[in-house]
């Protein structure tokens, strides 16, 4: 209930010390009004902190977790209303933009000779996770096939005298070629990542000679394949063999082979390089490395 006030209770008075009436914010219901505004805008800047911070664990830059945020906020937007709700300059918004759209987290449509910007949907960002996920799966399949590799290079620093580059495909043929003058019946040597390479037809032609030969002089091979060779292995490999298949992931063109003191690694590429290091040390390490594999890959039909 509003009681009458005189008008001379409303009107301040000059003289100092005079406090004004009680009944003014209690009348309008503002009595707390300016405590509740700020507690609001503090509790709304936290919010927005924490947010930032989340999607900045997530790989995001502070930039884009501020344009991305400032998106989901205002809808549908033009670059300018945006650059003012995240604080960011105009210039850098074109290029966060990109980035984002290239993560899938936003997106635009053009309404005559206007750009629009928005947010896609938030579950969207569960998706960029688990992306990221998957590629950091992959990278750690690649670098455990790389680590082998970086030890052997690493162990050359010490080896020099007994390693020996070869270039070429036919330099790769000379070198299948003294397995079978240096093995004797019954001998065994391994081969991990098998492929063809780039040539793949003449690569082809030369192993199937190759493994008849091989199996006249009854020299056992342990073999792991890459994946995409499953069904294009030339047949005579199949004989006196025992070979399986490495995941996709794990295809690599560096071919491995090694047997007693010798470890042969050759990359099929276009211009073929390889060398040979004679260590035993390193030939061992291959083996123990190959042992794993092999317990994981799948078994030739």
């Amino acid at each position: 209930m509003i009681t009458k006030t005189r008008r001379s209770e409303l009107t301040l008075p000059s003289r100092a010390g005079y406090c004004a009436p009680r009944f003014d914010r209690r009348v309008f219901g503002i009595e707390n009004f300016g405590l509740k505004a700020g507690v609001l805008n503090q509790k709304f800047s936290i919010k927005s902190t924490v947010e930032t911070n989340i999607l900045q664990e997530i790989g995001l830059s502070k930039g884009e977790s501020s344009v991305y945020l400032a998106l989901i906020r205002l809808g549908p937007t033009k670059t300018g209303a945006l650059a003012s709700k995240a604080e960011i300059s105009t210039s850098k918004v074109y290029k966060i933009l990109d980035k984002l759209e290239k993560k899938g987290l936003a997106g635009h449509i053009t309404k005559g000779k206007m750009m629009f910007y928005s947010a896609m949907e938030p579950g969207r960002i569960l998706e960029y996770i688990e992306e990221k996920e998957k590629k950091l799966a992959e990278e750690k399949e690649q670098v455990k096939s790389l680590i082998p590799l970086l030890k052997v290079e690493k162990s050359l620093a010490g080896e020099q005298d007994d390693a020996i580059v070869y270039r070429g495909y036919k330099a790769m043929f000379n070198f299948y070629r003294s397995i079978l003058d240096e093995l004797k019946a019954g001998g065994e040597y391994y081969v991990m990542s098998a492929g063809y390479g780039d040539n793949a037809r003449g690569v082809k032609e030369f192993f199937q000679n190759y493994h008849t030969q091989r199996t006249k002089k009854k020299i056992k091979v342990k073999m792991l394949a890459n994946y995409e060779t499953k069904d294009t292995l030339v047949p005579a490999t199949m004989v006196c063999s025992e070979v399986r298949f490495l995941p996709k992931m794990m295809a690599s063109k560096m071919m491995v082979v090694f047997y007693k003191k010798k470890t042969f690694m050759f990359l099929l590429i276009k211009e073929p390089i390889g060398f040979l290091i004679k260590s035993k040390e390193v030939a061992d390490g291959f083996h123990d490395y190959f042992n794993a594999l092999w317990a994981m890959a799948a078994k030739s039909r």
